[in-house]
């Protein structure tokens, strides 16, 4: 049976991700920077928390954590890098384990780069990735930990996924990316046509997210970079844009 998810929007931009596996029950939670709307949405849906699913330390994805945990007397999976930073971790996961919601698994990625032990949750039964702040809707996250090494490798590994791969990221940074890459390419037919699409959802208030593989490798100039040198070239440039 299929996984039903929902975005729960938080904080100024930032989405959490409820994962519910109807067969079993079990519900997951992927990076709560804060528990009060992720309580309501499960009390709206009737749904069960039974696992925290963290990708990275920073509070706006763990800030729920310790609450939660309390509510629910649920485990808190975090990447094993990140142990002295996230406190409320009771599993700590690197690359190849694996993490279950219900009848699923989820392998986990090591995706290094926007924080030194960022990890991403790959579901390929279910054809979806939670990937936190290291892929985004056009965009990629910034490089506070980490290397443009390590950003393109990323970008490698999810471009090499099949393209109806969902990417599930933490932001709605998805119209201030798409405005950078039609810098670079302002004539491209797939941003102009994509754009328009965003600016419609954003107009009514919905969210931009999930994005597939397919349109990424469309329209992400940072997954579609040849080489670390132009990667990184990229991301110095988004991180002066004004656009």
């Amino acid at each position: 049976m299929a996984l039903e998810i929902a975005c729960v929007p938080a904080l100024s931009d930032n989405y959490i991700w409820l994962a519910h596996d109807p067969a079993s029950g079990e519900t997951v939670v992927v990076d709560p920077g804060v528990a009060e709307p992720v309580e309501a949405e499960l009390a709206r849906r009737g749904w069960r928390l039974s696992a925290i699913w963290t990708t990275h330390w920073h509070p706006d994805h763990t800030g729920g954590n310790e609450a939660l945990k309390a509510a629910h007397g649920v485990p808190v999976i975090a990447p094993a890098a990140e142990a002295a930073r996230i406190p409320t971790a009771d599993r700590l996961v690197r690359e190849g384990d694996t993490v279950r919601l219900g009848g699923h698994v989820a392998a986990v990625w090591e995706t290094p780069a926007h924080t030194a032990g960022h990890i991403s949750y790959h579901l390929a039964g279910a054809r979806l990735i939670f990937v936190g702040d290291t892929l985004f809707a056009m965009g990629c996250g910034r490089l506070f930990e980490g290397t443009a090494e390590q950003m393109f490798a990323n970008m490698r590994r999810y471009a090499a996924l099949p393209g109806e791969t969902a990417v599930y990221c933490a932001h709605e940074y998805t119209a201030s990316n798409g405005r950078f890459a039609q810098s670079l390419a302002p004539d491209d037919a797939a941003l102009v046509e994509r754009m328009a699409a965003v600016a419609a959802a954003r107009a009514e208030g919905l969210p931009t997210v999930p994005t597939s593989i397919a349109l990424e490798a469309a329209t992400n100039p940072f997954i579609r970079a040849e080489n670390v040198g132009e990667l990184a070239a990229l991301r110095a440039a988004k991180d002066s844009f004004r656009g």
